[in-house]
This record gives structure tokens, sequence and C-alpha cells, in this order.
């Protein structure tokens, strides 16, 4: 029998202090982990730590500037120190800026790419780097079904997401005889605060939903539950893998 039981694991979230990202930290919480949020603001977690109490597992708020180095490792320290080692790390810090590519400055770019890709990356190879000195671990990366379908006025966020599902595929090569799993999730547009920025100009929603076979935008919770299984023993064997969940949407 599949086993989603996280009775036990230490799991760290990043950018869970709202929409996608706290719905996975509870979703990870229900399962039985005890759960680190980050944000770039601790109060902002407080929402989140409540919910992950409430489901009866340890919470624990945590600062973090994922374009800051400084801060992933210090973030590192703090979690280890208050749950323990982290068994299973969710990068779901993300960002973006709805331009036409002719208006796109370079501190939009850099701004975009420094927080969905370098950022990213720093947080895997920290953790990461911990998880390969015990020979264990699960990390998943929340992608975007962006980063593999062109979208106008997202030439930096479908950039950085196509590099995530890369980035995704080389750690789990590099790591896999180590014992450290790296998977990816790709949604499509999700009922959340960013998603709104498209979806609420007129015509946009009728448009998406059009093009996605099951005729629904995504739920945080469909998210959550694809996380949920990547981070769990059942997808042991599992491992540089993108879940697509968009509802048929890439295979169009």
């Amino acid at each position: 029998m599949a086993d989603f039981d996280l009775a036990g694991r230490v799991a760290m979230v990043t950018g869970a202090s709202r929409g996608i990202g706290r719905g996975i930290a509870l979703e990870l919480a229900r399962a039985g982990a005890s759960v680190a949020v980050t944000a770039r603001r601790v109060g902002d977690l407080a929402g989140t730590v409540r919910e992950i109490e409430a489901a009866g597992s340890r919470a624990l708020a945590v600062v973090l500037e994922v374009r800051d180095r400084a801060s992933i490792r210090a973030a590192a320290d703090a979690v280890g120190a208050a749950l323990g080692p982290v068994d299973v790390l969710v990068n779901n810090a993300g960002v973006q800026r709805l331009r036409h590519a002719l208006d796109v400055t370079e501190e939009d770019w850099d701004f975009v790419l420094d927080t969905n890709l370098r950022g990213l990356f720093f947080c895997c190879q920290e953790i990461g780097r911990r998880m390969v000195e015990r020979g264990r671990g699960k990390i998943v990366n929340v992608s975007s079904a962006a980063g593999m379908i062109p979208s106008a006025e997202r030439a930096a966020y479908a950039s950085s997401k196509a590099a995530v599902l890369m980035l995704t595929r080389v750690l789990a090569v590099e790591w896999a005889a180590r014992g450290v799993t790296v998977n990816a999730v790709a949604p499509t547009f999700v009922e959340t605060e960013l998603a709104a920025q498209t979806l609420d100009r007129p015509g946009a929603r009728e448009a998406t939903l059009a093009r996605i076979p099951l005729r629904r935008l995504a739920t945080v919770e469909d998210v959550a539950a694809a996380v949920r299984y990547l981070a769990s023993p059942a997808a042991d064997y599992l491992t540089g893998t993108t879940i697509g969940v968009d509802g048929g949407l890439v295979m169009r």
C-alpha cells in the first residue's frame, strides 16, 4: 500500500505566507510533518503557523530572503536547531512581473531570475548539502506550466521556470546516488492573488479555461496534493520528474 505519511519528518517550505506555499505547508502538516515556513517578513507567517498548529503539527516561522545566501544559511541553521535536519525542502518562493519583452528592464529581469532561479538553486545547494551528508532527503521545486508553454508578458518569469525544470533534473542526476531525490511540480494558473494579476483582466479567465481540457483552474489543494506525494515514501522511486498540475493544458 502506498505510504503518504510524513510523521517524524521535518519539512521546510519557502514563500509560505500565502497562496500555494501556505497550502503546501498545511498539507505537509496534515501528513504529520513538522513544518518550517519562511518568508521575507516573519510576521507574515503568523496565519500559516496557526493553521499548522491547529492541524496538530509543530510549526516554525523563519525569516528568509532567498536572494541572500547568508539568509539562506541562517534559515537552514535555525530550522536545524529548532526542529532537526530538514527531510523535505519545498522551493515555492517566486515572483513575476508582467511586462512585454520590449519593456522588461534590467531590474525586472534580475528581480525575477534572482528570486525564482538563483534563490531556488542556492536553497537547494544549502539544504541539499546537508541531505547528501546524511544520505537522504527530498526536494520539490515549484515550477510552472509557463516554463513549458510560451506566454506573452512573461519573458523573465517563463525563462526562470523553464530553467527550474532543467535544474531539477541536473540535481536529480547528481544526488541520486547520495539518497536525495529532486522533483518538481508545474501548475497552470492557480486561484491565488498572483494569478489574479492576469485572470482579472477582461476575458482572460474565459480564454484560459478554454485552453484547459478539464475546464477549470487549479486549486491550491491540487498543487499541495502533488507536493505531498513527491515528499512522501510513496514517491521514493521518482527523481528528476515533473508533475504537471495543469488540467491537461501542456498536452494541447
